[in-house]
Formats: structure tokens, sequence, C-alpha cells
């Protein structure tokens, strides 16, 4: 195992990339309780959704493991299930049976343009300015996430953010629990993400702002909807094959195509993956990507996606797929685990620690990216500045992306400026005028 993953190469070990593996688990363990809830508001069982969160996140995660070897973590993402949900089947009033086939139809297309090259062309194109803003941006954004759920950020009417309210013993736990957490980093201790989570929540039971399991274990339910998804393609007669559809399939795939390669791009860069600006088996990351959509359609959830809180694994000392096998090992133990999991996962302030320090880490990158040029400042600087602003991976990427061009061209520099980022120019300005609502 040690050999497959090569842990002499990246200077890892077996206990590394177990306190990773579950570390990223932690992080993102949360999705297990809001995506059933999420998916529910369409007229879902919560129950069999929360089955086919697990077995989408296993099945995503233990592909990008074995087959990419990276320490990336999958599950449904956040944003993609809200679309799925307020957007497709409320909004436009298609039956989720459709929309899981809007899923599923995506992630196929999603594939195909993985195997042939196309989105690995892509993700290379891209500048080492724009990849390091990438970084940064997801690491402000999901600091935000984390000081969000704490509740130390809040919405504000005047402001439209502010300080929360410090006397909520949640909000109160939170801090501490970054406080500890930035402590052990400090004294660099291997792990100090990991343990600063179990140290909060430990604390958080001790004073009653966390429940105590009230059992272990139980029974997974049913997967209500293996295959559902697979139906509505083939039958004609239902109305799938609309133009509406299409515009729901485009934004599934434009969304989850923008996020993945954000998240890759950015956690790649963090974890020192990026050689000569390319990201070394993007494919395979790319394929496992998609085989997850399909997977996760297939089951029942919305879009399966990469993510960000990997980077939590990463600065824990993850480096190789193990990491991922670790992490899909708990979202399958999850499954007769969930009285646990829920317990902590439904906390944010238990998990809010792991990211606000991941952002610190994943800011650093901002040092790179070369100020002196406004031409490649400008858009870097909206990269990454958007993606908290709009609470968005792929809009900050988009926004980024169109500028960059025009800086390159007004500085007499738009033949240095590779192809594809000009036909990603003009893609990204079309699906801001016809596509984003």
């Amino acid at each position: 195992m040690a050999k497959y993953f090569e842990f002499g190469k990246h200077g890892t070990s077996y206990r590394k990339e177990i306190i990773a593996g579950i570390t990223t688990f932690l992080a993102m363990a949360y999705i297990l309780a809001v995506n059933p809830g999420m998916l529910s508001a369409a007229g879902m069982e919560l129950e069999a959704v929360f089955t086919a969160t697990a077995i989408a996140a296993v099945i995503g995660t233990l592909v990008m493991g074995v087959l990419a070897k990276y320490p990336i973590a999958l599950a449904p993402g956040m944003g993609l299930n809200a679309f799925f949900t307020f957007s497709v089947v409320i909004g436009f009033g298609i039956p989720f049976d459709q929309a899981l086939s809007g899923v599923l139809v995506s992630g196929i297309i999603f594939l195909i343009l993985a195997l042939t090259g196309i989105r690995e062309a892509i993700i290379n194109a891209i500048p080492s300015g724009l990849k390091h803003a990438a970084a940064a941006g997801i690491g402000l954004f999901i600091a935000l996430i984390g000081l969000k759920n704490a509740g130390i950020v809040a919405a504000n009417p005047d402001t439209l953010v502010g300080l929360g309210t410090f006397t909520e013993g949640t909000t109160l736990l939170g801090i501490f629990g970054i406080i500890v957490t930035a402590l052990l980093m400090v004294r660099k201790l291997n792990g100090a993400i990991f343990y600063g989570i179990l140290v909060t929540a430990i604390v958080g039971m001790i004073f009653g702002l966390v429940e105590t399991p009230s059992g272990f274990i139980q029974a997974p339910p049913n997967p209500d909807y293996l295959g559902d998804a697979i139906g509505p393609i083939f039958d004609f007669d239902s109305g799938f094959w609309t133009g509406q559809m299409w515009i729901v399939i485009f934004t599934f795939l434009f969304v989850d195509f923008f996020d993945t390669a954000g998240t890759l791009v950015g956690v790649a860069t963090q974890a020192g993956f990026i050689k000569d600006d390319k990201l070394p088996r993007a494919g395979r990351a790319l394929a496992s990507d998609s085989v997850a959509t399909i997977a996760g359609a297939l089951v029942g959830t919305s879009t399966t996606t990469s993510y960000v809180e990997s980077t939590a694994g990463v600065a824990a000392g993850g480096r190789t797929g193990f990491t991922a096998v670790v992490t899909a090992i708990c979202f399958a133990l999850s499954l007769f685990l969930f009285p646990v999991v829920e317990v902590i996962a439904n906390v944010g302030a238990v998990t809010a620690p792991a990211l606000v320090m991941v952002g610190v880490l994943m800011a650093s990158n901002l040092a790179k990216i070369e100020w002196e040029k406004l031409e490649e400042a400008v858009p870097a600087f909206l990269t990454a500045v958007m993606m908290p602003l709009t609470y968005s991976i792929a809009t900050g990427i988009a926004l980024g992306f169109i500028v960059y061009p025009l800086t390159k061209i007004v500085k007499g520099e738009g033949h240095k400026v590779h192809w594809i980022m000009y036909f990603l120019f003009f893609v990204f300005l079309a699906y801001f005028i016809f596509v984003r609502e």
C-alpha cells in the first residue's frame, strides 16, 4: 500500500495519512446532515438522501484516491444542491427524478470531456497567477464559511456582514477552538487541525453545547432513489428533453466544472503538486470527479464534486491518495454511525477552527502573485476576493478569467494568452448574460 501511494516520495506515513483522512472527513461531515435537509425541500425522503449522500461520497472519494492518487475527498456539493432544489425542482417545476437525470447527463458529458483531455488542457492553460489567486480565494472562502458556521461572522442589514453575538455559547466555543488550533499549529504539532476539532468537540460536550450521542450504531436507511435517474432519459414522452432542461444540464456542468477546477488547483497548489504550472494526473482527477457525479445521480443525490475542505487534510499532512481512502472509509462507517456523526456535524463551531486555519494557510498563495504587474494583479485580485464576496468559487474564477485577457491585450501581451483563455472569456460572458440568474 505504501509503495503504491509512494509514501517515500511524498515524505509521508500511515499515521500522517490516517490523521489527514479523518481530518478531512470531520471538516466536511456536515454534508451528511445538510444535503438531506436541502434535498428534502424538493420532496425527497431525508433518510434516503442521507444514505445516497454517504454512498456518493464513498464512491467518489475512493475513485479519486485510488485512481488519481490525490488527497481529495468528494461529496454532493453545496450550492449545487441549492440549485437542484430551489431553482430546478421548485423554481422550474421539474420533478426531482428528472432533475437527477439532468445531473446524470451532465456527469456523462463531464466524463467525455475528461477522457478526451479537453478538461486537462483547460486547467493547464490557466496562468500561474490565476492559479495562486484561486487557491487564496478558496482559502478566504472556506474561512468565511467557518466563521459563519461558528456565529463569529453574521448577516448585518446595514453592512451586509458583521460580528456575531459573542454571548452565544457556540460562538465562544468556536473562538476557543480557533485559538487552540492556532496554538497547536504554531507549535507545529502534526495533526494540529485534527486535534483541534477533537478538543473543541469534547469541551463543547462538557459545557452542554454539543450533544452527547444518544446511540452509536444503527442500520443505514435504504437508498430509495437508486436508478431513478435513468428512466426519464429514455422516456421521450416525459418532457425531459426540453430547452429548459438543457439549460439545467449546462448549469450543472458549468458550475461543477469550474468548482472542481478551482478546488483541484487550490488543493494541489497548497500541497505542492503543481509542476511547471501543470497539474500531474489532472485527467485522472477530473475523470474521478465525473464518475462521482454519475454515481451520485444513480443513487439519488445532486451533483457530487471535489471538496475544498480537503485542504484541511492536506494541512494535517496528507499528501497521497491514501488520505482519500481513509476519508472514504470514514464515510462508509458513517452509514452505521449516523447518531455520532450528526452530533459533531450539526455544530458549526466544532469544524470552524479547521476551516479558518486552512484559510490562513491557503491565503499565503497571495504572496506568489506578481502584484507589481497590474495586468496580472487585477484579474488575480478579482478572482480571490470575489469568491468570498459572492459566496461562489465559480463566480470568482469567471470574473478573473474575463478580466485577464483584457488586461493582457491592453498591455500589448495578448499574443501570450493561450487561445483557451480567449475561448473561456466568451463562455463566461455568455454564462453571465444568458444563464446566471
